[in-house]
């Protein structure tokens, strides 16, 4: 009786696709456990890293403009509330949830 040449990469490919599987289940419980592990992250950055972080993409390294006008030295109050809740015509998103955060992001911006 002959050996089937069939039979080692079937088991090549079952084995394979177990792995596929299991790495899967695996990599979706890393990022759950690592989504709780950074979730107060943030908080600790400056107002001016969040500002780098969020809004230099937009309005420009130096937040003169680029893509999006200038916002130096515009009222804190009025950074605050763009970042919590975006503007009126959507053209701005909100980007930050956090108050303890906009409040540092609008106390930078603002003293620019």
């Amino acid at each position: 009786m002959k050996n089937n040449p069939l039979i080692p990469y079937t088991l090549i490919m079952a084995f394979g696709i177990a792995l596929i599987f299991f790495m899967s289940f695996e990599g979706a419980a890393d990022k759950n456990s690592a989504d709780g592990d950074h979730a107060g992250e943030t908080a600790e950055l400056s107002g001016e890293d969040i500002a780098q972080k969020n809004c230099i993409s937009c309005h420009g390294g130096d937040l003169t403009g680029g893509g999006g006008p200038s916002i130096v030295g515009l009222d804190a109050e009025h950074i605050k509330d763009v970042a919590l809740n975006g503007t009126e015509s959507g053209a701005m998103p909100p980007i930050l949830k956090n108050e303890a955060e906009a409040e540092a992001v609008a106390e930078y911006i603002s003293g620019l």
